[in-house]
């Protein structure tokens, strides 16, 4: 159980969780839809850096203050950009991020069809006269 404390607390410290349970559960589900720009792969509620800290503070406050989810996610948005969102938009900008994974895939595929190809259309050369007497004695003397 001691080793499980941190995954029970997403926010590191107490005083930075909101009194009421629902808009705290609200904050945390904001959380984890936004990326901490130091970690990257990591959503601002489970970081502990201090940049992951202060958005929480301000998903936080604009969650008290009375913003919905999509103002507040907007208005961390609007100050960050895509690169704050884990689940970023589709449009020209992020359109190779999305295409990546399947580029990744074709290419990887394409290497694969390609080496196959190339090692079952390569003949071997024909064996030389010395080849195939050493290969003879080899074969009549292990019989």
């Amino acid at each position: 159980m001691a080793l499980a404390g941190p995954a029970f607390g997403a926010v590191g410290r107490p005083e930075d969780r909101l009194a009421d349970p629902g808009l705290e559960s609200r904050a945390e589900q904001i959380g984890r839809e936004l990326r901490c720009m130091v970690c990257q792969n990591q959503s601002i509620e489970d970081s502990d850096a201090d940049l992951a800290r202060d958005l929480r503070r301000i998903v936080r406050e604009r969650v008290q203050a009375g913003d919905d989810d999509a103002a507040v996610m907007r208005f961390v948005h609007d100050r960050y950009g895509d690169f704050v969102l884990l689940r970023p938009p589709f449009n020209p900008v992020t359109a190779l991020l999305w295409a990546m994974p399947v580029i990744a895939f074709g290419g990887g595929l394409a290497v694969i069809l390609t080496r196959r190809r190339r090692a079952g259309a390569v003949e071997p050369p024909p064996l030389t006269e010395a080849e195939r007497r050493r290969l003879a004695e080899l074969d009549g003397g292990g019989a």
